[in-house]
């Protein structure tokens, strides 16, 4: 029943943006924190941004803090993350996910998508 589809991924020249979509079902969004974790290649899955459906608080790896910005549109269930200033090292699966507790939502969560691509070409 839960139901969570990221898109939007593709490939990007160096400096350039993406905007990644997750449409998400299936359970209560507003008990959620939604966010996004990128994993490239022998590298460790990542925690980059989410944002509490309840009350719109955010996290960010300081590694995109500045680049990267997540927004939410609850009357969608959709959460999206806008990439900025892409780089090459950004490349990698992004894959969306809900996480019951938003303090923790860039180490744990409980549902996910199947990802997208993303890749950055230098």
């Amino acid at each position: 029943e839960v139901q969570i589809v990221e898109s939007g991924g593709g490939l990007v020249q160096a400096g350039g943006s993406l905007r990644l979509s997750c449409a998400a079902s299936g359970f209560t969004f507003d008990d959620y924190a939604i966010g996004w974790f990128r994993q490239a290649p022998g590298k460790e899955r990542e925690g980059i941004s989410c944002i509490s459906s309840s009350d719109g608080s955010t996290y960010s790896a300081d590694s995109v803090k500045g680049r990267f910005t997540i927004s939410s549109d609850n009357a969608r269930n959709t959460v999206y993350l806008q990439m900025n200033s892409l780089k090459p090292e950004d490349t990698a699966v992004y894959f969306c996910v809900a996480a019951r507790f938003a303090r923790l939502c860039l180490y744990e969560y409980d549902f996910w998508g199947q990802g997208t691509q993303v890749t950055v070409s230098s």
